[in-house]
């Protein structure tokens, strides 16, 4: 009853945040950074880290040893085993989450005021103290394995893992972030506490908070939190370039329908034009019904259920991305209309009505991503890594509506390039080979 309680406690707190949004920049003592919005309206806080980084930080030889690390956060920490942390966990009625993804470490917390200090000890010594018992290593790496086990036989699993090894040859974008069944296997627990000392540090760490708690709370839980943790973390990945030239890759699957994952280098999020690329990728693929490919590939000739793309501003290396499942006799059509319809988007463009259109979709949209705390400290710190001012949340709208369909078409002509499309099609296609 609590977390049901909590949960819709926090979509009107984000409601209320986003009606009147004031960020407070606040620095701790020990000179860690947060944006807060404070909402006293309920006894009830949430709290975002980023640390840049990632996963990208696996040491050669050793991939998937930072998401492994990551699952053990919550096995057991200073004196406590993995049931005793779970336990006081739940007596707090806090959340707690742990992600990783190529170039981010993530930490989630969710606390009631009244618990909040008791609540910030318990993360800490998730954070400063893990175990990494053997019996936890073995349990968790179990489940890994599992997982890996399960994504060799989905082919959306395959076609990424294709993709990015195609593309990224030569950078840990290239490989899946979870390892591979050799890598993990052979993982020790020394190679655990060196992911763990690499990933978790001080020097790009950036917070969101939204809640019950004071610009001088939030100060002391950033030392009290953080600031034990090393001050500075190895090197990131160099930049790279996406290394697929176009045409087509097909990997034999046995399924009567084939998964196409499909794209090219793409934009960096902080580039002015990622505005109009936004508009475009809407138009495109990623407004459902509403976008050129599902209304050509789906509605008028049926060779799908779903197509869609998507912009990937990786830190190292952006990309613009598209996915479809077609049948096998059908595939090889669906990936024409596709490259016509890129060519048509990167040659004329949009029309003025077209572009109205998806105006008022993505400024009309906009406040949703606000229906909870939780969801508006994570769109803090998103802001903080990609360097946007603290009043962006409010003039958003703004420079959306401020893009012109010259400057629209522009970008078109820039970002979509139909001749270095690369297409990874999993499943048994008729009428298509693979390129290279």
């Amino acid at each position: 009853m609590i977390r049901y309680v909590l949960a819709i406690c926090a979509t009107f707190a984000g409601t209320a945040a986003f009606a009147a949004v004031e960020i407070q920049e606040v620095t701790s003592d020990g000179g860690i950074t947060a944006w807060l919005v404070e909402d006293h309206s309920i006894p009830f806080t949430a709290l975002e880290i980023r640390i840049e980084g990632g996963a990208s930080l696996d040491l050669p030889g050793k991939r998937g040893a930072s998401n492994l690390m990551m699952g053990l956060l919550e096995e057991g920490a200073a004196d406590m085993d993995a049931q005793a942390f779970q336990t006081r966990r739940e007596e707090l009625s806090a959340g707690f989450g742990f992600d990783i993804g190529d170039d981010v470490t993530s930490i989630s917390a969710r606390f009631l005021t009244e618990n909040q200090d008791d609540s910030i000890a318990l993360l800490r010594q998730a954070l400063i103290e893990p175990r990494f018992d053997q019996s936890a290593i073995d349990r968790v790496r179990a489940q890994v394995l599992s997982g890996i086990a399960s994504d060799a036989k989905s082919p959306n699993a395959i076609a990424g893992d294709t993709l990015n090894a195609g593309a990224f040859p030569d950078h840990p974008y290239g490989s899946s972030s979870t390892g591979t069944a050799e890598s993990v296997a052979a993982l020790t627990r020394d190679d655990i506490v060196t992911a763990w000392q690499n990933a978790l540090t001080r020097d790009r760490i950036y917070v969101g908070a939204v809640g019950d708690i004071t610009p001088e709370a939030l100060g002391e839980v950033l030392d009290t939190l953080l600031g034990e943790l090393p001050a500075e973390g190895p090197p990131l990945p160099e930049d790279t370039t996406f290394a697929l030239d176009g045409g087509i890759t097909v990997v034999d699957f046995p399924t009567p329908q084939s998964v196409a994952l499909f794209g090219h280098a793409g934009m960096e999020r902080d580039d002015p034009d990622y505005f109009a690329a936004t508009i475009l990728n809407e138009a495109l693929g990623a407004g459902g019904f509403e976008s050129r490919l599902m209304d050509e590939v789906r509605e008028k000739r049926g060779l799908t259920y779903g197509v869609s793309t998507f912009l990937v501003p990786k830190d190292h290396a952006p990309m613009v991305l598209g996915q479809l499942a077609s049948s096998n006799d059908t595939i090889a059509e669906a990936i024409e209309v596709v490259r016509d319809e890129w060519a048509k988007i990167a040659q004329d463009g949009m029309t003025q009505e077209e572009l109205d259109r998806v105006k008022l979709f993505l400024t009309g949209s906009y406040a949703l991503r606000f229906d909870g705390n939780a969801n508006i400290a994570s769109i803090l710190v998103g802001m903080q890594m990609i360097g946007l001012p603290r009043d962006y949340v409010v003039n958003r709208n703004d420079y959306i509506e401020a893009v012109t369909l010259e400057e629209v078409n522009r970008v078109a002509a820039d970002l979509y390039r139909p001749e270095d499309l690369h297409f990874v099609v999993v499943g048994q296609p008729e009428g298509l080979t693979s390129t290279n």
